[in-house]
């Protein structure tokens, strides 16, 4: 009988919506005023890719080894080089990497040998296409460029 009366009155819904109303008092509501202050981020936050430049060259550290390429779970990184005949050494040529298929585990970042890869705390990599999510060198290499609020 009480089973029947609970379930007739909705006792159970009733008391999900009195947990929901009591913590909607204004002094437990907490806003972010996001786009004019930028949120703390955590310290082992794995976000946007960047490929490492050297400082003293100017030039990227990536050596084209594609270790990155094989030990991406998704197969998203693409790898590009040409063998140089001076130096006989390879050049970076290309290197693509789609971030929208990217699940930011960081494999990539730990089987490179010169650390010329690494996931930065760069979290604002939203775009209007799917071709905006495919990021080649260049992109890479300058990271996203986060726009700058007024407030």
């Amino acid at each position: 009988m009480k089973k029947l009366f609970r379930r007739f009155f909705l006792v159970d819904f009733l008391e999900g919506l009195w947990v929901t109303f009591r913590n909607q008092h204004p002094k437990y509501i907490y806003t972010e005023q996001y786009p004019a202050e930028r949120p703390q981020i955590a310290e082992r936050y794995r976000g946007a890719p960047r490929l490492n430049i050297n400082p003293e060259n100017n030039e990227t550290l990536c050596i084209s080894c594609n270790l990155c390429a094989i030990a991406c779970p998704e197969n998203l990184i693409v790898v590009g080089w040409d063998r140089n005949p001076v130096t006989k050494r390879k050049d970076l040529t290309t290197f693509i990497y789609d971030t929208s298929r990217c699940m930011f585990c960081g494999l990539c970042e730990d089987a490179c040998p010169v650390d010329a890869l690494e996931l930065t705390q760069d979290f604002e990599m939203a775009s209007y296409t799917r071709e905006g999510q495919i990021w080649d060198r260049r992109m890479l290499e300058e990271g996203p460029y986060p726009v700058k609020y007024k407030s």
